[in-house]
């Protein structure tokens, strides 16, 4: 009885000491887990302000640009882009522009020449260079060739017909009666235009109406260019309705 009452003490204590065991195996593993997800968090933590301070050094350099950086920025890279392109089409023997219009849709080029035709509105006479350009801007489009008298004068000249610095043209041109008559016809639509011509000013819808009628209008307009930097402030104050 003596040796059973030992055997089952020593069985007690072996399964109280293999308890103790498994309690502290089982708490150092939760240990181990709480201290893997503290070095997770510190891990985050650290990338978390690693990148906090990349975003404000990026800020920073942004802010130092200059407001307009993007867009030059991207005209820079489209130049590049082109340089490139231009590169390629020289090394395989090919014109540039014949393949960028190849490139074009319908569909953009429809739009360009309606944004194009929207960029050159006629605003009036401005000075006698812009009219002059304008002019021939509008009569260079009216030109039509007429490829069967461009071959009768090839025939008849020859290589007389592609003048050099060595040629003398003066009093050698007759102009055709179909031309003349188109000239004059020309000359007399722009008398007539010109008989007609008022200067034609923008008109702003969204300027401030600050006139009773149209000769108080050009009154303001001449205060305004002569004294409108000074009164700038006072004219915002009263605005606001901040004025002394």
């Amino acid at each position: 009885s003596t040796g059973a009452g030992a055997r089952r003490a020593r069985g007690d204590e072996a399964g109280s000491c293999a308890a103790a065991a498994a309690a502290a195996e089982a708490a150092a593993a939760k240990r181990e887990q709480r201290l893997r997800k503290f070095r997770e968090l510190h891990l985050k933590r650290n990338e978390a302000r690693k990148l906090n301070h990349q975003e404000v050094v990026e800020e920073d350099k942004r802010l130092k640009l200059p407001p307009n950086w993007e867009a030059k920025k991207a005209r820079l890279e489209w130049e590049l882009r082109v340089q490139e392109k231009k590169k390629e089409c020289a090394a395989r023997g090919e014109d540039y522009e014949r393949v960028k219009l190849l490139e074009i849709s319908a569909e953009d080029a429809e739009r360009w020449e309606r944004k194009k035709k929207r960029k050159n509105p006629d605003l009036g006479f401005a000075d006698y260079a812009s009219a002059q350009l304008r002019q021939y801007q509008r009569l260079t489009r009216q030109i039509k060739p007429d490829l069967e008298q461009y071959e009768k004068l090839k025939e008849q000249y020859g290589e007389a017909l592609y003048p050099t610095s060595d040629s003398l043209l003066h009093g050698s041109h007759v102009p055709s009666k179909e031309g003349v008559d188109r000239m004059v016809a020309d000359l007399e639509k722009q008398i007539e235009k010109r008989e007609k011509y008022s200067r034609r000013r923008p008109y702003n819808d969204d300027a401030d109406i600050d006139y009773i009628n149209e000769r108080n209008a050009k009154f303001n307009k001449k205060a305004e260019r002569f004294y409108g930097k000074y009164t700038a402030e006072i004219k915002q104050n009263l605005e606001r309705g901040t004025a002394v």
